[in-house]
């Protein structure tokens, strides 16, 4: 219990990466020619992104594959300065051994200023006989378009609930948990795709104990059943707004939900809910609006509440 279980288990070549099967079988082909372009790597957190730059450095340059390898956080340093400095300092090195070229693998790099990519763009260019660049980003939308033409793109998807539980199997298999099926599908349902998220979310839950059922998912990941958050929805949208503010208290003390995490957790609902699709229309829009409120520094219970006594007052207008 004294490791990181995503470090523990981080796969450590490209044939154990789960859930991105036509990536993989690409990076294989790159390393089999000995050769490969830049690379965009663009999606979700947690889908294997960092995971996958590592496992493609390892097989590789092998047993030296740390020396040639630099792995830098754009989110951490964003301006001009660190394209360079640091990145410019290290690509135009010579390879370590008897490698071709070495990898800056740059991530969150859609955190970088425009500036700083506009400057990365020309170092790609400069470099490209000793130095390959491996981007991760979440949003590609945010790289600009010189620097996307000039890379191989690759776009993770969310892992299958398949993927996720599989793999959690594989940890609780080897740390000797008993994990039952419902809390499985707990952590499955809090993670959405991202095995960071489950890993940490298992990792949590076994703390205390190697028998894990629903309940202690529920109160390690501090998020509310998906039934408690969908009938919320049903008794606003029925017009009751006092029994409705008794729930939201409710959830908000026993799970201690952030305002941006309650919201999250009603949209998920609300698309999976039994509501006519014409109410569901206008409280999704009006949900969009409550989070931009609560990510502007907005009174989490009063947005909330509001969201809850439109939805009240629309019930009662189609009754």
């Amino acid at each position: 219990m004294d490791d990181v279980w995503v470090e523990k288990y981080r796969p450590r070549v490209l044939t154990d990466i789960v859930g991105q099967g036509d990536i993989v079988d690409r990076l294989k082909a790159y390393v089999a020619n000995g050769n490969l372009p830049h690379i965009l790597f663009a999606g979700a957190p947690g889908t294997g992104k960092t995971t996958s730059a590592i496992a493609l450095a390892k097989e590789l340059f092998g047993p030296v594959w740390k020396n040639n390898f630099h792995e830098l956080n754009a989110s951490d340093e964003r301006g001009i300065d660190i394209v360079r400095g640091k990145i410019k300092d290290f690509a135009r090195t010579a390879p370590f051994g008897d490698a071709p070229f070495k990898i800056i693998f740059l991530d969150e790099a859609d955190a970088l200023t425009n500036d700083a990519q506009a400057a990365l763009r020309r170092t790609m260019e400069r470099y490209t006989s000793t130095c390959r660049f491996v981007l991760s980003c979440n949003y590609s939308s945010k790289i600009i378009e010189p620097i996307q033409s000039r890379c191989s793109v690759f776009r993770f998807r969310r892992l299958t609930d398949d993927a996720v539980r599989g793999y959690l199997g594989r940890i609780a298999q080897a740390e000797g948990l008993t994990v039952e099926p419902g809390a499985m599908d707990a952590i499955i349902h809090f993670a959405e795709g991202d095995m960071r998220k489950a890993t940490n979310a298992l990792q949590v839950a076994a703390a205390s104990t190697n028998k894990i059922d629903q309940e202690q998912i529920y109160t390690a990941t501090a998020s509310a059943r998906p039934g408690e958050i969908r009938e919320l929805l049903e008794i606003a949208v029925s017009g009751s707004f006092g029994d409705a503010r008794k729930r939201l208290d409710g959830l908000l003390v026993n799970y201690g939900l952030s305002g941006e995490d309650l919201i999250r957790q009603m949209h998920r609902e609300l698309v999976e809910s039994t509501i006519d699709d014409s109410l569901k229309v206008k409280i999704a829009d009006r949900m969009g609006e409550t989070e931009f409120r609560l990510v502007g520094g907005a009174s989490e219970r009063i947005q909330i509440l509001a969201l809850l006594a439109y939805m009240a007052s629309l019930g009662k207008s189609v009754v």
